[in-house]
């Protein structure tokens, strides 16, 4: 039976993939009393201030928004504790600080895109797919003074499909978190949630913030985790690697690649034009490429870049 009993909520978080739970939250039973999100900054050549995604969904819907410069500022855990809420729900936000997270009388807890304690980090979505996994989810847990490692409450898993990239799999899950946001809500209100602790005899791994350095192409490695790499970081911010013709030598970013086994004699890196396709040549066969971007253009298909002599037999990816 569901419970009656309405929560007061504060919700905390920044990106695209945070406005799904908060808007299942403004459409639930739940009392949404105010939202948390990071403050406009500049952005872009023009340098103009730009609002987060959460903050523009609670502009278009006329929901209370805090913008702290500092969430380690007593005078904003003050605001906090002047709503009285009973619970704080964070997706996808910063480190929070003791003195925020046990303000709420039934806690804090995260939506994590991940199955916990399985990448535990800032990429969980690009590092599954980078992994090579098939299957992830997201998990909600109360949050503590270590990274990603408090009391789960909610697990939902999903298939990761042949097909998907970090785009669609975003897309996936941002839904699905919704939906387990809704449900550990409910049952916080009901008291039947039932915390347990991550055991540490469970397999972990990281998500690591994506860099310049883990997002360059390793063409040493065998085609599959090749494109796993290019898959779990399409459509942004991308795999880039380092081309290498007879007149320049280019950085360019890759965002759709097929695979193709087959053996041959080819060096490694080395690129081949042939048929209206163009592939690179790696230790168990070839990376057909299907989309680029090189400095200064937008991303392209490999037709259009050979049609446009951008891509020559015998350069060098590297």
């Amino acid at each position: 039976m569901t419970s009656e009993k309405v929560l007061r909520v504060v919700f905390m978080g920044t990106p695209e993939f945070a406005v799904a739970s908060l808007e299942t939250i403004r459409t639930s039973k739940h009392q949404l009393i105010a939202v948390v999100t990071v403050p406009d900054r500049p952005a872009g050549r023009g340098r103009k201030l730009q609002m987060s995604a959460v903050k523009c969904h609670c502009i278009e819907h006329n929901i209370p928004v805090l913008q702290p410069e500092n969430i380690n500022d007593n005078a904003f855990a003050k605001q906090l504790h002047a709503l009285r809420a009973d619970v704080f729900v964070v997706v996808a936000f910063k480190l929070l600080p003791k003195l925020i997270f046990d303000i709420p009388k039934l806690g804090t807890f995260n939506c994590h895109a991940s199955l916990l304690p399985k990448y535990r980090g800032a990429a969980p979505i690009n590092w599954a797919l980078i992994n090579g996994e098939t299957t992830t989810g997201v998990t909600t847990f109360f949050i503590n003074e270590r990274v990603d490692t408090g009391a789960i409450l909610e697990q939902s898993a999903i298939n990761i499909g042949q097909d998907d990239d970090a785009g669609s799999l975003h897309d996936k899950l941002k839904n699905l978190g919704s939906a387990l946001v809704i449900s550990t809500l409910d049952h916080i209100a009901d008291g039947t949630v039932q915390p347990s602790p991550q055991s540490s005899n469970s397999i972990t791994s990281k998500a690591p913030k994506l860099t310049p350095e883990n997002r360059r192409v390793n063409w040493s490695l065998g085609a599959q985790h090749i494109r796993n790499h290019i898959k779990g970081l399409s459509p942004y911010p991308c795999a880039w690697t380092t081309l290498t013709t007879k007149e320049l030598k280019e950085t360019i970013k890759i965002s759709d690649v097929e695979i193709e086994f087959k053996e041959h004699h080819n060096p490694i890196g080395l690129l081949l034009c042939e048929k209206k396709r163009a592939k690179v040549a790696v230790v168990d066969g070839y990376i057909v490429l299907k989309k680029l971007q090189f400095q200064g253009k937008k991303m392209m298909t490999t037709l259009e870049l050979i049609n446009g002599s951008c891509l020559d037999s015998g350069s060098i990816f590297s």
